[in-house]
C-alpha cells in the first residue's frame, strides 16, 4: 500500500491530496502544514478570481491547466454548494496607444480558445457604465469564488476519503522513506511538495538542486467603501504592459459583494510579510544574496520605484484606479488585507513564467505556482498525480 505525503495545505496541496484519495483509495494520504489552519497563506489571501487563461503563452502549462481549471473549479463549487459566479471581465484600453497591446492580447486569448469579444468604448460601458475605455476585450469565462471555502470542502473530502491532515506541524528533514516533522516521523513512499512560499526551501531540504529561487512580492489591496461599490459591476482590468512582470492595479467584485482594488506589487520584507511591519532578516538576506533579484531589480528599477511610491501613497493608488474608473477618489478607498505572491526567479533575473514542477525518485516539487494556480488547482493536481506514476518510490 503506497504512502503519500503532501507538504502544504494550500489549495494546490489539498487538491492534490484529494485527487490521490480518489485515484488511489487503498493508499495512505497525509497532508502536512506548519500553520494551524488550511489556506493560511497565498490561497487564503487570494483575490477570488477564477481566471480564464487570457495572458498565458499558448501551449504552456498555465494556458492549458488554467483553461481546464476555470471549468472544473466552477463545476466543483456548484457540486459542493460553494457560492460561485461566472461574471466575465473587461480588459480596457484607456488610450489609443494601448490598442495594439489589446489587439495582441485578443490574439493570444483567441489562440488559447477562449470566448472573448472586442468592444468599442460605448459597448464596454454597457457592461461597466462607469469605466473609461476607448476599447475593451470582454472575457466571458472569468468568474469569482471563495477559495478558502473551496479549501475547507477539499479538507473535508480528504478526511472522508481516509486521508489525514496534520496542521501546526513543520517539516524538519527527510531520510529514506520518512518525512521528519516536529511531531515525529511520517512514513512516505512519495512526497509532493506544494509548500508555496517555502517550496524552494523544502526542495533544498529534500536534496533537490534547483536554479529557481522563491522571491516574495506583496500584493497590497484597498476596497471600495460600501456606498461606492456601485461603480464596479464585475471585474475591470487594465491592458498589461508586457515590459513589466505584473498586471497593474485592477478592480474585482468579490463573491461577498465587496470590491477590491489592487494589487500594488512590492518586494515583501518577509516571505510571509503581509505588511511593511512584518520583517525577516533571514528572508531579506536570502533575497540580497541572490544574483537573480539584483538583475531583476536593475531591469525594472523604474517600475519597482513607482510601485513603492504607490504603496506609500493612497492618492497615487487612487490615481491608478481612476484611469479605469474616473469617479474613484482617495476618499473611496479603505485598506484591505494584502497577499504575498511566491514568484520563482532564475539567476538570470528572469521570472519563471510558467508553472514549474520538478520530479525525482519518490518526489514531486511544485516550485512555481503563482496565479492562476488557484484557478488551475484541480487540474494541477491531476498533472501531479500523473507524474507520480512515472517516478519510483523512495
Amino acid at each position: 500500500m503506497a504512502r503519500y505525503v503532501v507538504i502544504g495545505a494550500g489549495i494546490v496541496g489539498l487538491a492534490t491530496a484529494h485527487r490521490l484519495t480518489l485515484d488511489h483509495p487503498d493508499a495512505t494520504v497525509t497532508v502536512i502544514d506548519k500553520e494551524p489552519r488550511v489556506a493560511a497563506h497565498q490561497t487564503g489571501h487570494n483575490s477570488g478570481v477564477i481566471h480564464a487563461g487570457v495572458y498565458y503563452k499558448p501551449g504552456s502549462l498555465k494556458a492549458t491547466l488554467c483553461r481546464a481549471g476555470s471549468a472544473s473549479m466552477v463545476a466543483f463549487a456548484e457540486q459542493h454548494g460553494i457560492p460561485v459566479e461566472t461574471c466575465g471581465k473587461l480588459i480596457v484600453a484607456t488610450s489609443a496607444d494601448e490598442l495594439p497591446r489589446l489587439d495582441a492580447l485578443f490574439a493570444r486569448a483567441t489562440a488559447n480558445g477562449l470566448p472573448v469579444r472586442m468592444l468599442s468604448g460605448a459597448a464596454a460601458r454597457e457592461h461597466e457604465p462607469h469605466v473609461a475605455a476607448v476599447a475593451a476585450m470582454h472575457v466571458a469565462s472569468t468568474g469569482i469564488v471563495d477559495y478558502r471555502a473551496v479549501c475547507e470542502v477539499l479538507a473535508s473530502l480528504i478526511a472522508a476519503g481516509g486521508g489525514r491532515i496534520m496542521l501546526g506541524t513543520a517539516v524538519t528533514g527527510f531520510r529514506d522513506g520518512v518525512v521528519e516533522t516536529g511531531a515525529g516521523d511520517v512514513p512516505a513512499d512519495f512526497v509532493i511538495n506544494c509548500a508555496g512560499l517555502q517550496s524552494d526551501r523544502i526542495a533544498r531540504l529534500a536534496g533537490i538542486r534547483t536554479a529557481a529561487r522563491i522571491v516574495p512580492f506583496r500584493g497590497e489591496y484597498y476596497e471600495l467603501r460600501e456606498d461606492r461599490r456601485h461603480l464596479v459591476k464585475g471585474l475591470i482590468y487594465p491592458v498589461p504592459d508586457p515590459r513589466f512582470p505584473f498586471l497593474g492595479v485592477h478592480l474585482t467584485r468579490m463573491i461577498d459583494g465587496s470590491v477590491h482594488a489592487g494589487p500594488n506589487a512590492v518586494l515583501a520584507t518577509a516571505r510571509e510579510g503581509y505588511s511593511w511591519g512584518r520583517f525577516s532578516a533571514r528572508d531579506l538576506a536570502e533575497v540580497a544574496a541572490f544574483p537573480g533579484m539584483w538583475r531583476l531589480a536593475r531591469r525594472h528599477l523604474g517600475y519597482g520605484l513607482a510601485e513603492v511610491r504607490r504603496s506609500l501613497s493612497r492618492p497615487l493608488f487612487a490615481r491608478g484606479l481612476a484611469r479605469l474608473v474616473p469617479e474613484i477618489t482617495e476618499a473611496d478607498l479603505v485598506p484591505a488585507e494584502a497577499g504575498v505572491r511566491a514568484q520563482a526567479i532564475l539567476p538570470s533575473g528572469e521570472l519563471v513564467d510558467d508553472f514549474l514542477i520538478e520530479s525525482r525518485d519518490g518526489q514531486v516539487h511544485v516550485l512555481n505556482a503563482p496565479s492562476p494556480a488557484a484557478t488551475s488547482s484541480l487540474e494541477i493536481a491531476k498533472h501531479i498525480v500523473a507524474r507520480l506514476a512515472a517516478v519510483s518510490p523512495n
